[in-house]
């Protein structure tokens, strides 16, 4: 009886993104880019996907100079720029989200956008919202270890880190020990984008990242676009991440159809 009330106390605590990994294997992650393909799609998708079975969604805050992403994300970003997507209205379109959601939800964005709204007011939102945790590309793991961990740690929001097939084993090393969520594993050292395959290169930095037995999960990202590259990735890690591929499916199908797209990937 005391350890069902322990076990119960500890999920209470647990972060949703942390249970998911306890709970299941496999995992379907889907980016898409709050505002597209209009303003007040946002909530819509979010409900839509965990309908369809999605496990987690990464919520992409729009910004006008995206490194990291490739023309689909960045033509996503401007048409949700164009239909008024701001930060503030994302906070507004997410207030009663965890009334109708329990899935785990990721804010993807840049950290100049973040700063400009104050990281600590970003973070203070994110929680009364329901966020769970942030992808930020453009935030190095030491700049958030001396900076920004506390802040998160306040608001009881996890940060994931990226490395690419360039990323030191130092480095990894040092981005798995500070991490408490997934590690996201880019595919390839370029900009995101759909392929039909994995390269023997790619298969091989994945080999040699399941070979360190990093402590945290890994989810694989940048070209996962059907079932051959998502049984692909999930050979080699937790899961994989999904966005150009689903940005493309809803710009050309809309939001009514997206169970279709996902019983694709998972059929």
């Amino acid at each position: 009886m005391i350890k069902m009330v322990k076990e119960h106390i500890l999920n209470q605590l647990m972060n949703r993104i942390n249970k998911v990994f306890k709970d299941k294997k496999e995992i379907l992650s889907i980016y898409f880019t709050a505002g597209f393909p209009e303003l007040n799609d946002t909530v819509n998708v979010i409900e839509s996907l965990e309908k369809s079975g999605v496990d987690i969604v990464e919520i992409g805050l729009p910004y006008s100079d995206p490194l990291a992403d490739g023309p689909t994300i960045q033509e996503s970003s401007t048409v949700a720029l164009r239909n008024g997507m701001t930060t503030k209205n994302l906070f507004k379109q997410l207030k009663n989200i965890r009334r109708k959601t329990n899935i785990p939800l990721v804010i993807m964005g840049y950290l100049n956008p973040i700063i400009q709204y104050g990281i600590e007011s970003f973070c203070k939102d994110c929680q009364s919202v329901g966020i769970d945790g942030l992808i930020i590309p453009d935030l190095p793991a030491d700049i958030y270890h001396a900076k920004y961990k506390e802040v998160f740690y306040k608001y009881r929001l996890l940060n994931m880190f990226l490395i690419t097939p360039q990323t030191s084993d130092k480095r990894i090393r040092f981005i798995d020990k500070i991490s408490s969520g997934f590690i996201y594993m880019v595919s390839s050292f370029s900009i995101t984008g759909a392929v039909k395959s994995f390269e023997s290169e790619q298969k091989k930095y994945f080999r040699r990242i399941n070979n360190m037995n990093l402590k945290s999960p890994l989810l694989i990202g940048f070209g996962i676009s059907n079932k051959k590259t998502y049984e692909d990735a999930i050979n080699f890690s937790n899961g994989a991440i999904i966005g150009s591929a689903f940005i493309n499916f809803i710009d050309k199908e809309g939001i009514g159809k997206i169970d279709r797209f996902i019983k694709k990937i998972r059929a």
